[in-house]
C-alpha cells in the first residue's frame, strides 16, 4: 500500500502541474490576444492620432469570420460620446477602468464569455472585448483529461501495486513456510530460489546456507546422542548382568540389597538409553514408514486394559471418553508408549486424585489424543520447565525420574506432525497430544 500511495501522489502531482500549467497557457493567450490588438490600435494612434485610432477601430469593427473570432471595440472621446467601434454603448457590467477580467453580456455575443479591459487614452477611452468560449471549452477539456488521466492513473496504480503485492507476498509466503518446516523438524526444506539475483534470490541463497549449516550440526549432533546411546547400552547390559550374577551367589544381606540398588540403576540407564534413542529418531523423522491406519478408541481401549492394574494398584480408575470411531495413520507403537507415559506420569504427580481419564476428538485433518487427571495442577509458568529434556519440577519427590518422558510425548508428536500441550483441566493437569492426517472413521 505504501508503493501504492507512492505512485498516486507522483501521478497526481504531475497531472495537477499540467492541468495549471495548460490552464495558466489558456489564460496567457487569452490575454495576449486582446493586448496584441490594443498594441496595433495604439500604434495607429501614436502614428495618426485620434483620426488615425477612429479608422482603425472602425476597420477591426467590420464584421468578418465567426463571433467567436471577432473583436468586440468602442472608443469614446473625452466627453464621453461614441466615436468607433461595434458596441453601441459601455457595457454596465465593466467599469470604466480595468485591466482584465472575465464576463457575460447578455445579447452580445451570444452570451459566450468574453475576455474584457480596457484603456484611458488621451481625449478619450478604449474597449476591447474578445470571445473567450473556444479557450474555456480547452481549458474545460483539460481538466476533464487531467481528472480523467487522474482515474487511469489510479486503477494502473492500484493494479500494479496488487501485483508487486502478491509477487512480495508469493516471495514472503515462501520463505514463511520454509521456517514453519523447519520449525516442526524437517530440516531438509529449503527456500525456492530462481537464479535471479534480485535481493529475495539473495536472501532465500543465504537463508538456505544457514539452513545446511544448521541441518549439518544438527545431524551430527543427532548422530553423536544416538551413537553414544547405542553404545552405552552394551556394557550398560553387561554390568548388570555381572550385577546380577552377583546378588544370586551372595547370601549377605547387605550385599544384597546394595546389588539390588545397583540394578535398579542400571536398569533406569538403560531405560534412559532407549528413551533417547527413541527421541532421537522420532525428532531425525525415522518412522514415518511404519504409520498405518489405526483406531484411536480402540487404542485408548487398549491402553486403558494394559495400564489399568498399576493405576488401580496407586489408587485410580482409568475410563475411556472417545466417539465410537476415529481412525488415523500413525505409527502405532510410538503412540502406544507416548500414551503410556502420560499414564505414568498421571499416576506417580496426581497424588491425592482418583481418575485418569483418557480422551479422544476428530479436528479437521487431525486428531486430539489426551491424558487427564484430578490431582494438582503444574503452575502455568512452571509447565515449559516440565516440557524441557530432563527437566524436572521436584527432583526430592520422585527420585527415579529421567525427565526424558514428555520430551518423547512431544517428539512423537512432532513425529505425527502435532504438538505437547499442558493444560489446566480444573482440577488437575490435562495433556493433550495432537496430531495430523487424522479422519473421523
Amino acid at each position: 500500500m505504501l508503493a501504492f500511495g507512492f505512485q498516486l501522489a507522483v501521478f497526481g502531482g504531475v497531472l495537477l502541474f499540467v492541468w495549471q500549467a495548460s490552464d495558466a497557457a489558456i489564460r496567457a493567450d487569452q490575454r495576449e490576444r486582446v493586448d496584441g490588438l490594443r498594441r496595433e490600435l495604439m500604434t495607429h494612434f501614436f502614428d495618426g492620432g485620434m483620426p488615425a485610432l477612429i479608422r482603425a477601430v472602425a476597420d477591426h469593427s467590420r464584421p468578418t469570420g465567426t463571433p467567436r473570432d471577432r473583436a468586440l471595440l468602442l472608443l469614446l472621446g473625452a466627453d464621453g460620446r461614441r466615436l468607433a467601434g461595434n458596441l453601441p454603448a459601455w457595457p454596465a457590467r465593466v467599469p470604466m477602468r480595468t485591466r482584465w477580467q472575465v464576463v457575460t453580456l447578455p445579447g452580445l455575443n451570444g452570451g459566450e464569455p468574453l475576455g474584457v479591459t480596457s484603456w484611458e487614452i488621451p481625449r478619450g477611452r478604449l474597449l476591447i472585448a474578445r470571445s473567450v468560449a473556444a479557450s474555456a471549452a480547452l481549458a474545460l477539456t483539460t481538466e476533464e483529461a487531467a481528472a480523467t488521466g487522474l482515474v487511469i492513473g489510479l486503477l494502473l496504480a492500484l493494479a500494479s501495486a496488487l501485483i508487486l503485492g502478491r509477487l512480495l507476498a508469493g516471495q514472503i509466503e515462501a520463505m514463511v513456510a520454509t521456517a514453519g518446516e523447519v520449525a516442526d523438524g524437517r530440516l531438509a526444506s529449503r527456500v525456492p530460489t530462481d537464479a535471479s539475483g534480485d535481493a529475495f534470490d539473495r536472501l532465500g541463497q543465504a537463508i538456505n546456507a544457514m539452513l545446511d549449516r544448521i541441518e549439518r550440526l544438527v545431524s551430527q549432533l543427532r548422530m553423536m546422542t544416538d551413537g553414544l546411546a547405542h553404545d552405552f547400552r552394551a556394557p550398560v547390559t553387561r554390568l548388570r548382568a555381572v550385577v546380577d550374577q552377583a546378588a544370586a551367589s551372595t547370601h549377605d544381606p547387605t550385599a544384597r540389597a546394595a546389588l539390588d540398588r545397583a540394578m535398579a540403576e542400571a536398569d533406569q540407564l538403560l531405560a534412559m538409553l532407549s528413551t533417547a534413542l527413541l527421541i532421537s529418531r522420532a525428532e531425525a523423522g525415522i518412522g514415518r514408514d511404519q504409520f498405518a491406519p489405526v483406531d484411536l478408541v480402540e487404542l485408548l481401549d487398549d491402553l486403558a486394559e494394559v495400564y489399568g492394574p498399576l493405576a488401580e494398584e496407586r489408587g485410580f480408575a482409568i475410563r475411556v471418553r472417545a466417539p465410537a470411531r476415529i481412525t488415523a495413520r500413525l505409527h502405532r507403537q510410538l503412540l502406544l508408549q507416548a500414551l503410556g507415559n502420560l499414564i505414568e506420569n498421571a499416576t506417580l504427580y496426581a497424588e491425592g486424585g482418583g481418575t485418569i481419564e483418557l480422551g479422544a476428538a476428530a479436528l479437521a485433518g487431525g486428531a486430539r489424543l489426551w491424558v487427564a487427571d484430578d490431582g494438582p495442577d503444574i503452575p502455568p509458568e512452571a509447565r515449559g520447565k516440565a516440557l524441557q529434556r530432563f527437566g524436572r519440577l521436584d527432583p526430592a519427590r520422585r527420585p527415579g525420574g529421567s525427565g526424558l518422558g514428555l520430551s518423547l510425548v512431544e517428539a512423537v508428536a512432532h513425529l505425527h506432525e502435532g504438538s505437547l500441550a499442558l493444560e489446566d483441566n480444573g482440577p488437575g493437569l490435562k495433556a493433550v497430544l495432537t496430531i495430523g492426517a487424522a479422519a473421523p472413521g
